[in-house]
Order: C-alpha cells, then sequence, then structure tokens
C-alpha cells in the first residue's frame, strides 16, 4: 500500500499520487498514459495530471490495481 508520507515531489496535488517505492514498470503510463509520466532523471513515475472525467478517474483506478508494488495511493476526494 502507498505511503502518503512517502510522495514523490513531482506529483502534482490530489486525489492520486506515487510513492517512492515505485520500480518504474511502466504499468501506470501504460494503462493512464494522459495522468502518470516517468521522471527520466530519477527513473520513477508520478501524476502528472490529476483525473479530470470519469473516465480518466477509472484509468487512475485501473493503473493503482496493476501497480505490481502497490505505490499509487489515492488520498480520497479531494
Amino acid at each position: 500500500m502507498a505511503d502518503k508520507n512517502d510522495k514523490l515531489p513531482e506529483n502534482v496535488p490530489g486525489k492520486f499520487y506515487v510513492d517512492s517505492t515505485c520500480i518504474d514498470c511502466d504499468a501506470c503510463r501504460a494503462t493512464a498514459p494522459d495522468n502518470f509520466s516517468r521522471s527520466e532523471e530519477n527513473g520513477y513515475s508520478y501524476v502528472s495530471k490529476q483525473p479530470e472525467n470519469d473516465e480518466e478517474l477509472q484509468l487512475c483506478k485501473d493503473a493503482l490495481e496493476a501497480c505490481p508494488v502497490e505505490a499509487i495511493g489515492d488520498d480520497g476526494d479531494q
């Protein structure tokens, strides 16, 4: 389970985030490419845009479920 106290600094504020346990597997970027990006310098993914509609919200939830190390968190409604 992702730790909200260990959020990566690149995450934009909001409901979803990635913590430092990310292994840069690309699952979230493949699932929700409009919402997750890769830090080329640091070799991990982060939330670059919070979901803005129901489709993006579902894709972010799918990415959270697909994460093999549970590095994606959901702070609930924000």
